[in-house]
């Protein structure tokens, strides 16, 4: 069985997210999790790096919106 190697897309792909102004917006947030979500499994490598990407969020970035979108992101993923 080939291992999956989505973790490494939702890595760089975080990055770009990062790197453009700094934070993470809901919008952004949706695509990484569309990324984990595609192949219709969540793996401990997407959750490791999902997990520390949620970590990296700032008090400025967590606005009701996000903080409502980061719940519903825990539970289809379950980290």
């Amino acid at each position: 069985m080939q291992e999956n190697r989505d973790y490494l897309e939702l890595a760089f792909r975080s990055i770009e997210c990062f790197s453009n102004d700094g934070k993470l917006d809901v919008g952004e947030l949706q695509k990484l999790v569309d990324i984990v979500l595609r192949d219709g499994l969540v793996d401990d490598n997407e959750k490791r790096v999902l997990r520390s990407i949620l970590r990296r969020l700032t008090t400025a970035e967590l606005t009701p919106e996000m903080l409502a979108r980061i719940e519903s992101v825990r539970t289809q993923t379950g980290i």
